[in-house]
């Protein structure tokens, strides 16, 4: 039982006492993306997994937003747009908070599809460093920083603000195409 309620804390699907939601809609707080940007130059985002517009909408007041798309209409962007479907390249950054149970296909495809010197930043759980399963994403694909957040950024569970994950430590996570060497961890915020 103590170990239940510690995955439970933690965001442990296996563990949770409630169903996730149905698309693994998360939203993030719109605080993420000016962190991000305050940190990281980008250009020409796409934000290929847009929700509601959460982040988009940061990014579009700033000037770096190329386009915002989601596979599930939520009123915001592009709506039907299968992201790991998409067999087109992107001339920019991608930067989302992708469906955790998709976020490496998520990271290898965007990889694939940017040209070299881009960027792909995904908002993951901390967690996300620690698996012997992503060692090959992080050979093949190697990440360049990490931002750890000082103060907890939380995620909405569809976006309502009564359920946030302040027991999980989430980070950007930050990939260039073409990058080699040992990745350097930041603090943020």
């Amino acid at each position: 039982m103590a170990n239940e309620k510690v995955f439970t804390t933690l965001g442990a699907s296996n563990h949770a006492k409630e169903e996730r939601e149905k698309n693994d809609f998360y939203a993030t707080d719109k605080k993420a993306a000016y962190l991000l940007l305050e940190n990281e130059p980008l250009e020409n985002i796409w934000e290929c997994a847009c929700g509601d517009g959460e982040l988009a909408k940061v990014f579009d007041k700033a000037g770096v937003l190329g386009k915002a798309s989601d596979l599930i209409n939520r009123g915001y962007g592009e709506a039907g747009i299968d992201f790991l479907k998409y067999a087109g390249g992107w001339n920019g950054d991608i930067v989302t908070n992708p469906p955790y149970k998709h976020a490496e296909a998520f990271v290898r495809h965007a990889y694939k599809i940017i040209q070299p010197g881009r960027k792909v930043c995904m908002f993951l759980r901390l967690l996300f460093l620690e698996s012997k399963g992503r060692q090959a994403l992080f050979e093949e694909c190697p990440l360049k920083t990490v931002y750890v957040s000082r103060k907890r950024i939380h995620a909405y569970k569809n976006n309502n603000r009564s359920y946030k994950s302040g027991a999980i430590a989430f980070c950007w996570f930050i990939w260039e195409k073409g990058y080699s060497g040992e990745p350097v961890i930041k603090w943020i915020n």
